[in-house]
């Protein structure tokens, strides 16, 4: 006869109850927090103002508190992005650095972040002396309490603007100033919302340019690989498997980066 099942015999497994277990929790969290809470709310801990005008030296001058301050310095590092690509060369680096990978035939090598890091620390090399004559006229006074914030943003922005108007067409120029219907009595005098565009398209006129010069070598390896393809009679084989190391080779006996890397300097005058 089969020797009956005894329950009492097997030992009990605990089960995991959440709900049980949020229940006893709970109680133990409303402690910890009124404990925590209650001294914060006995302190007399200084509030911070939202809004403090003080009056400046001159007429009419203004100066704003250093948490109104702090608040806009921290809003406008959203634009920081933004800033970075219109008012910087990192525009036609970049889209240098693109279209030579296409040109190469190399979908993903150097990587996007490769091109990135190698743009953005190209670009703070030729907007290094950009940025020193920012920081000596704009930052440092402000530092020294020789100046106001306004003003100190005003003086900041003159080289951006000098590197900008050197490096922007006429005739780019003069397209947006018919379409804002504005006339100006010098380069000097002419505005960011107006010189922000025309620079832009400056930038991406120069950097198709470049890039067209960078695609004839390789384009002509690509006709000669396809050439002598057809004429073996194998049709049936991509050319761009065959001239890809070619391509390889000729730029890296040309020493292809350096090359580029001094081209685009020197389109900046360095």
């Amino acid at each position: 006869m089969p020797r009956p099942t005894v329950l009492a015999d097997r030992p009990m497994t605990a089960r995991f109850e959440p709900a049980r277990l949020l229940k006893v929790l709970l109680p133990l969290l409303a402690v910890i927090a009124a404990m925590v809470w209650a001294p914060l709310a006995q302190a007399d801990l200084p509030g911070i103002p939202a809004f403090t005008v003080e009056p400046g030296a001159g007429e009419g001058q203004q100066e704003y508190s250093v948490t109104l301050q702090i608040l806009a310095l921290m809003t406008a590092l959203t634009f920081l992005p933004a800033m970075l690509m219109m008012m910087t060369s990192f525009t036609r680096i970049i889209i240098v650095f693109s279209i030579l990978r296409q040109a190469l035939g190399l979908q993903s090598a150097p990587s996007n972040q490769i091109l990135l890091g190698l743009a953005l620390f190209m670009t703070i090399f030729i907007m290094k002396p950009v940025l020193e004559e920012a920081n000596r006229v704009g930052l440092q006074p402000y530092l020294q309490e020789e100046m106001t914030s306004l003003e100190a943003v005003e003086a900041a922005s003159e080289p951006f603007k000098k590197f900008m108007l050197a490096q922007t067409r006429e005739s780019d120029l003069g397209l947006f100033m018919r379409m804002a219907d504005e006339q100006f009595a010098g380069p000097e005098d002419v505005t960011f919302w107006v010189l922000l565009p025309a620079f832009v398209t400056s930038e991406l006129k120069t950097a198709f340019q470049i890039g067209f010069i960078l695609f004839i070598p390789f384009l002509i390896i690509d006709m000669v690989v396809a050439s002598v393809l057809m004429a073996m009679g194998m049709m049936m084989l991509s050319p761009i498997i065959i001239s890809l190391p070619f391509k390889i080779m000729l730029f890296v006996l040309v020493d292809g980066w350096a090359l580029i890397m001094g081209t685009l300097a020197a389109s900046y005058g360095l």
